[in-house]
């Protein structure tokens, strides 16, 4: 009972933290692979404490993870491979250091923010459409 009334509240904690992380995580940068964990982790407990399809029901974004993780490993693609069109290694982050950078608060907005972001969709996504069919296989049965 407890279960089933804390998991649904639990994913927009869960996205605060992982916003968290991504803007600030172990380094300067960020980490999106960790955040991505986070939120699947949130939705997995939603899947266990509510069942596949109530959990699908009340979040429908569910139904599009696959899509999101094509997306994230677009973007990081992108990121990774771009620099190569100017001539630069893979992964060369703009703006160059030393140039200036555009900021929120804290955050510098590099290339490196995007590939994190990119990383979290991809983590998020793949985690998320792997719990689906791993709940729907175990209903299944």
């Amino acid at each position: 009972m407890i279960l089933e009334f804390a998991a649904p509240r639990l994913l927009g904690p869960a996205l605060m933290v992982a916003g968290a992380i991504i803007v600030k995580g172990y380094t300067d940068v960020g980490d999106g692979f960790s955040a991505g964990v986070i939120v699947a982790l949130a939705v997995a407990l939603r899947y266990v404490a509510l069942g596949p399809d109530e959990a699908e029901r009340t979040l429908p974004v569910l139904r599009h993870a696959g899509t999101l993780a094509i997306c994230g490993l677009l973007v990081s693609l992108s990121v990774a491979f771009v620099p190569v069109a100017f001539g630069d290694p893979i992964f060369t982050h703009y703006p160059a250091p030393g140039a200036s950078v555009v900021k929120i608060g804290t955050l510098e907005l590099i290339t490196a923010v995007l590939f994190d972001l990119g990383l979290f969709v991809l983590v998020a996504g793949s985690l998320i459409v792997l719990i689906h069919h791993l709940s729907h296989l175990v209903r299944d049965e």
